[in-house]
């Protein structure tokens, strides 16, 4: 099967919100309007289509915003307060169907060379340690992703490792 990445256009909108309620247990809800303020705010907003060109469909998709966002989530704004620059991945999501296939991986090192180009110094991203996700903090260990504070998600039973990676050194 052929992948390619592009950004995100507003008539993949319909695809990207199926595969968030996919894994809304592990990211916050995303209804349409929500994603359209997001999409307009993000610096990255990428989607990893599978399949043939005329017939590709998203498989897996990644959000990002750069400082200066008009961002509401409380681990963006963890960030904002801490860092004068930065890239913050809010989320990246695979299909169920296409999981471990290296597509989460192509997303980040698109991520990682766009960061590069733009010269930012750290890439910002979050995970689950309560309740725990030992996939994604290993993922994330593999980019070089290091724990610079964690945080209890406002009216939730859920913890947070606040990690930076440095996009240079990769």
């Amino acid at each position: 099967m052929s992948y390619r990445i592009r950004d995100a256009r507003p008539e993949d909108h319909p695809a990207i919100l199926a595969l968030n309620l996919e894994w809304e247990a592990m990211l916050s809800p995303l209804d349409a309007a929500r994603l359209a303020r997001l999409d307009a705010q993000a610096a990255c907003h990428r989607v990893l289509c599978a399949g043939a060109e005329g017939q590709e469909r998203v498989a897996a998709f990644l959000l990002a915003f750069r400082e200066g966002a008009d961002y509401d989530s409380p681990n963006y704004r963890w960030f904002a307060a801490r860092y004068r620059r930065f890239l913050y991945i809010d989320r990246v999501v695979v299909a169920t169907a296409q999981q471990g296939r290296g597509l989460g991986r192509r997303l980040y090192e698109d991520l990682f060379a766009f960061a590069r180009a733009q010269r930012v110094p750290r890439v910002a991203c979050e995970f689950y340690v309560v309740p725990p996700n030992e996939a994604s903090r290993r993922f994330h260990a593999g980019f070089g992703f290091r724990e610079v504070g964690t945080q209890w998600l406002p009216e939730s039973r859920k913890q947070v490792s606040l990690q930076i990676a440095e996009p240079a050194a990769r």
